[in-house]
């Protein structure tokens, strides 16, 4: 991990984003994860939504009612406070996702890695699962790492609408696409579990620092 001064950039008139490396990490991740946190319970003035990223995390604020140099002088100075792990900030959740592995993509899949069908279904159950971050489209989580057997690059040409529920691979990393979206990555199942709902509280059911077990069903 590259070590650098926090640095913080205008993301248009209601933005900023802190900058806190070039490298990605699990080290560095996990400290963004936590700073993200840490900002949340500290509930800033004006501050209206935290979001981590790999390398930097952006905060959105109301710019009616601070400027740009006051926000990112008060987040910066926050974030260099900011030591705590993120499990002492907010306990990680556990969830079990329940997956009928029929993907349209399943069979390409065990043909590209060598394996069958039953082989590739056991080695993407067989892992828990970090929640990375959320982004995409909402509740889109980024879960890694997958097993280095399962990697693919993602599918040449993007499907036009991939249907909410899908559970995909696209390179280290597994996903369930919670809304129907274009999409690139392989298909490997289908869960009904409902990842985004806009009329529950939090509206998306992962969040960055949770794990992720995927269990197969009929």
């Amino acid at each position: 991990m590259t070590a650098l001064p926090l640095r913080a950039y205008s993301l248009g008139d209601s933005a900023v984003t802190i900058a806190f490396g070039t490298e990605r990490s699990a080290q560095l991740l996990q400290r963004i994860q936590a700073t993200a946190r840490s900002l949340e319970k500290a509930q800033l003035p004006h501050v209206e939504d935290i979001v981590p990223a790999y390398l930097a995390l952006t905060v959105f604020y109301d710019p009616i009612h601070t400027t740009y140099g006051e926000i990112s002088a008060k987040l910066l100075e926050a974030c260099a406070a900011a030591t705590l792990p993120i499990s002492e900030l907010v306990k990680p959740r556990h969830h079990v996702i329940p997956v009928r592995y029929d993907g349209m993509d399943l069979e390409a899949v065990a043909t590209a890695t060598g394996l069958s069908t039953d082989d590739v279904v056991a080695r993407h159950t067989a892992r828990k699962y970090s929640v990375d971050l959320l982004g995409f489209v909402p509740g889109f989580a980024y879960l890694s790492e997958l097993e280095r057997s399962l990697q693919l690059p993602r599918r040449p040409e993007p499907r036009p609408r991939v249907t909410a529920g899908s559970v995909a691979i696209a390179a280290a990393q597994t996903a369930v696409y919670p809304l129907d979206t274009p999409g690139g990555w392989h298909i490997i199942g289908r869960t009904d579990t409902v990842m985004f709902d806009p009329a529950r509280e939090p509206p998306a059911l992962l969040r960055a620092g949770d794990t992720v077990q995927f269990q197969s069903v009929a």
